[in-house]
């Protein structure tokens, strides 16, 4: 039986590369914040082209006859006029009244995601188009994007109070000092005004503020401690 050679030196003990949470959480932040950038800037050039496309749609085209999809109130008829006139304008002066406050709106709610934007959109949309079918008096048409103005402004206003939020908070107060003379809007002192329209989306706004606690998407999906990247789903665990 042949002798045992010398035993191999002992090699030196590399310390392992601890992951580093602070390298995933910044590249994590970096990744989120420009997500959000990127889908408050797509979902306000979406509402410009949107409604300039229906407007000039509805005027080179149609003559201006698609109004009559407006919210005709107490008229089961014209319920569904409730998701149509946000889109629809009287003329160019009315449009570009709703074009540029309606645009900031849009972004600086997207910059809360896409899912919440469209939360908050569709509750202002159903709160505003439901109060105004109901009290908005009958013989009587309403269109415009405004509703949507308001609501966006109401939700940006009181969302960082439900959300506790001192940023949010600080946002919200210095927009409505900026746009502090749209209140005059909820008041019936102007004809041909939807009063109604612009009250009730405020309220839909303060109820999606109310409603939509967090503005933060939920984003269930795990990255890699190193990388910052998406990691491969874990097996789901079988359950007898």
């Amino acid at each position: 039986m042949p002798a045992p050679g010398p035993r191999p030196a002992p090699q030196p003990s590399w310390p392992s590369v601890a992951p580093n949470p602070s390298l995933n959480k910044g590249v994590s932040a970096n990744y989120n914040r420009s997500g959000r950038l990127r889908a408050g800037g797509t979902l306000a050039a979406a509402y410009l082209v949107l409604e300039w496309a229906v407007h000039l749609l509805n005027t080179l085209i149609f003559g201006g006859n698609l109004v009559v999809f407006g919210i005709r109130p107490l008229d089961f008829s014209g319920i569904w006029g409730i998701f149509a006139a946000p889109l629809l304008h009287a003329n160019f002066e009315h449009l570009l009244g709703n074009s540029i406050p309606g645009a900031i709106f849009c972004f600086l709610v997207g910059l809360s995601g896409r899912r919440a934007f469209w939360e908050v959109t569709i509750i202002v949309t159903l709160v505003a188009g439901i109060g105004t079918w109901l009290l908005g008096g009958p013989g009587t048409l309403h269109i415009g994007a405004s509703c949507l103005v308001y609501g966006w402004l109401a939700y940006l206003i009181v969302r960082g109070i439900f959300n506790r939020s001192l940023i949010q908070t600080f946002l919200g107060l210095s927009l409505g000092f900026a746009y502090s003379g749209l209140i005059w809007g909820v008041l019936p002192i102007y004809a041909g005004v939807s009063w109604q329209g612009h009250l009730f989306g405020a309220i839909g706004g303060v109820l999606a503020g109310m409603a939509i606690t967090s503005d933060d998407p939920v984003r269930a999906l795990k990255r890699s401690p190193v990388t910052g990247q998406p990691a491969l789903p874990e097996k789901p665990r079988l359950y007898g």
